[in-house]
């Protein structure tokens, strides 16, 4: 996917489409995360969009929820949704940082275990 240590760095516009490339990957990510949250907050707490939003979208960008859950089936959900959440929230820090590191370690041409 990425070029190797002995090809010459990507010109900006190609890297600025490798970047656009991972970004896109991270909010379809994200919306779909976020798609879950809200049906399933919709569901096991019987939650409107707006509120079901809210509360995805709070776990999702890390900062917790805005409204804790009552029922045992919305409570069991939020925390298997937390810690999803985080796991989406690395993922998608890992997708749009990736093209940045690597150009960066390419351009001082630092090695690869792999190539040695």
């Amino acid at each position: 996917m990425y070029e190797r240590r002995r090809h010459p760095l990507l010109s900006r516009r190609a890297f600025a489409w490798r970047l656009g490339r991972h970004a896109a990957l991270a909010v379809l990510l994200m919306a779909l995360s976020l798609g879950v949250g809200m049906l399933g907050y919709a569901h096991f707490e019987q939650w409107g969009w707006r509120l079901a939003f809210l509360n995805s979208a709070m776990l999702l960008g890390g900062m917790g929820p805005v409204h804790p859950p009552v029922t045992a089936g919305g409570q069991l959900f939020a925390g298997i949704y937390a810690l999803y959440a985080g796991l989406v929230f690395l993922l998608v820090a890992g997708l749009l940082l990736a093209p940045i590191v690597h150009r960066f370690l390419h351009h001082f041409h630092w090695e690869d275990e792999t190539e040695r």
